[in-house]
């Protein structure tokens, strides 16, 4: 289990720091991203592996993603699972607490997307 929360971790935190972040704080407009990465951090008290863990826990499968995020003037972790069942689900996780805010069936996102675009 260790192994499978270990890894992708890994390549999360690699990708964050090497990569633009999808997050925006305008509160913070002329400063660098890496101070925008740093302010979110600091808010959090939830690490990346724990936040990886409640989401596995709430959904059994792969953790595929993870981000630290400003949603609503909250500091997030985000993060997607691939399920047992083949379903993607997004876990958003209070990253002050650690407690699931809500979860999210990705496939039927997409779906109301697609519909909306064929009216």
């Amino acid at each position: 289990m260790i192994k499978h929360v270990a890894v992708p971790a890994l390549m999360v935190a690699a990708l964050c720091f090497t990569s633009t972040p999808a997050w925006s704080d305008k509160g913070h407009k002329g400063k660098d991203e890496k101070c925008d990465a740093a302010e979110l951090v600091k808010d959090a008290k939830v690490t990346i592996d724990q936040a990886i863990k409640t989401a596995l826990d709430a959904v059994p499968g792969t953790a595929v993603e993870a981000e630290l995020e400003k949603k609503h003037d909250k500091t997030v972790w985000e993060v997607e699972v691939l399920g047992a069942d083949g379903k993607m689900t997004e876990i958003h996780i209070d990253a002050g607490t650690g407690t699931i805010i809500d979860k999210e069936d990705k496939q039927a996102k997409h779906e109301k997307k697609g519909k909306k675009e064929k009216h």
